[in-house]
């Protein structure tokens, strides 16, 4: 009943409403309101107006979870989304002044019941859509950990893992995963872990460095550090961290030498 009036007055005022900030197309727009005004006309129909917990509004928050991960997914902002349900009050409320002109008893306990029930809604909907956005704020940047950690085989038996940026706790599980299954899917005898791209070494990286070697040797394969410039050199010197058990070179070319050395190859120059 009045499901079409709304749904085309509803979408109007989300055109007028939308910002130059807004990142939906308007068929997005008008798509999200038409299942939630069509969800919304049938849970309401179900006579229970209080609690939008029972059964009959099951429909409704099955669409509202649904509208919030795709708002969440094409990159809009809680402010929008707020916004744009919350608007959905201004089309219900002229239907209802229109059908309870001459109640105005009526009128009021309508329209004081229908805002209670639309707030409720509303946050519900505010809440699903940050947990959407925050958990897929999460897998991007776990995505973004593993792409920046990447193992590259350079020889047989032999891979590199060469790190940029910084190496805090979070990203050290990632590397050390990434080290380690590729120590094991490519039978690696040697790694070489390259820090040159690691704008500062402290206590807490040497330390997530000395896990990863040791996690690596538990594997069966020996870890070369590359990459010590003289003021990580230095650094380390000064914090105390014991390296002496651990190979360290200069460069990455200069580990690279050594691994093919431990590993029995020479590297000549041609016509030599």
């Amino acid at each position: 009943m009045h499901e079409s009036e709304i749904l085309s007055r509803w979408v109007d005022l989300q055109q007028k409403l939308a910002g130059e900030s807004d990142v939906l197309k308007q068929q997005d727009r008008r798509e999200h309101a038409r299942r939630l005004v069509a969800a919304f006309s049938r849970a309401a129909q179900s006579g229970n107006l209080d609690d939008i917990h029972t059964e009959g509004w099951r429909p409704m928050l099955d669409a509202l979870k649904e509208v919030s991960e795709a708002r969440a997914a094409l990159g809009a902002s809680t402010a929008e989304t707020a916004t744009f349900f919350f608007s959905l009050k201004q089309p219900v409320f002229e239907v209802l002044q229109r059908e309870l002109a001459s109640h105005p008893e009526q009128l009021t306990a309508a329209l004081w019941q229908t805002t209670t029930l639309l707030d409720k809604l509303g946050l519900y909907t505010v809440e699903l859509f940050q947990k959407t956005r925050e958990a897929l704020i999460h897998r991007q940047q776990q995505e973004n950990l593993e792409l920046s950690t990447p193992v590259v085989k350079l020889f047989d038996e032999l891979i590199a893992l060469p790190l940029i940026g910084t190496l805090d706790s979070a990203r050290t599980q990632v590397v050390m995963e990434n080290l380690l299954n590729n120590i094991v899917s490519t039978s690696a005898a040697i790694a070489i872990i390259d820090i040159t791209g690691v704008p500062t070494v402290d206590t807490q990286v040497a330390q997530h460095l000395l896990k990863t070697v040791a996690a690596a040797r538990l594997m069966g394969a020996d870890c070369i550090i590359s990459g010590l410039r003289p003021q990580i050199a230095q650094t380390i010197v000064h914090l105390g961290v014991d390296l002496q058990n651990v190979t360290t070179k200069a460069t990455l070319a200069d580990a690279l030498k050594l691994a093919l050395q431990r590993m029995g190859y020479s590297i000549v120059k041609r016509g030599a």
